[in-house]
């Protein structure tokens, strides 16, 4: 009896214009509804934080810093909270305010939700720029680095309306495990 020779995935074709990759993160956005993974986190003044992340969608996420950091963002389906555990102080924003309403949505349609400013391919990694005219304060730039190989998300980089860029790195993602319901 002959056996079965083990196939590897079959390798999508590299999108070949803009919509094209839109559509290829949008099918990967869709694809899932839970996701938990590690971050580094780069903030505009150059500090680093890294951290655990949680995703459950729609509109559940929260970033769990490393200590010595006492901070944490956690979205209840409704608001995004930024909680300082040491100061004891919490600020809430509507969710649609947010440029991270990409990772939120139950449906995403990155060209319907944002204006796509261009894609491009380097190496076995995409990038699509984006940008959310309705987040709080004008207009955020959103870059989405996208492994190509990998097929996942590997880093995104907004730049806020006052011109603030924080980058956000990801890694060891997995969209199968359902994040604990208290992490929300």
């Amino acid at each position: 009896q002959p056996v079965a020779e083990a196939r590897a995935p079959a390798r999508q074709p590299r999108p070949a214009s803009t919509e094209e990759a839109v559509a290829r993160l949008n099918s990967y956005f869709n694809g899932f509804n839970t996701l938990q993974g590690d971050f580094i986190q780069f903030a505009a003044d150059g500090r680093r934080f890294e951290g655990k992340l949680y995703v459950h969608r729609p509109g559940k996420m929260r970033f769990e810093y490393q200590p010595p950091v006492t901070m944490e963002v956690v979205a209840d389906g409704t608001s995004v909270a930024i909680r300082d555990r040491k100061l004891a102080t919490q600020d809430l924003y509507s969710i649609g305010q947010t440029p991270l309403k990409f990772l939120l949505k139950e449906r995403i349609d990155l060209a319907r939700d944002s204006v796509v400013t261009g894609s491009a391919i380097k190496g076995d990694t995409l990038s699509l720029r984006l940008e959310d005219r309705s987040t709080l304060g004008g207009t955020s730039k959103i870059t989405l680095t996208f492994d190509l190989v990998a097929n996942e998300l590997r880093q995104w980089v907004v730049v806020d309306p006052q011109g603030y860029e924080t980058s956000v790195s990801l890694y060891n993602l997995d969209t199968q495990r359902r994040p604990d319901a208290r992490n929300f």
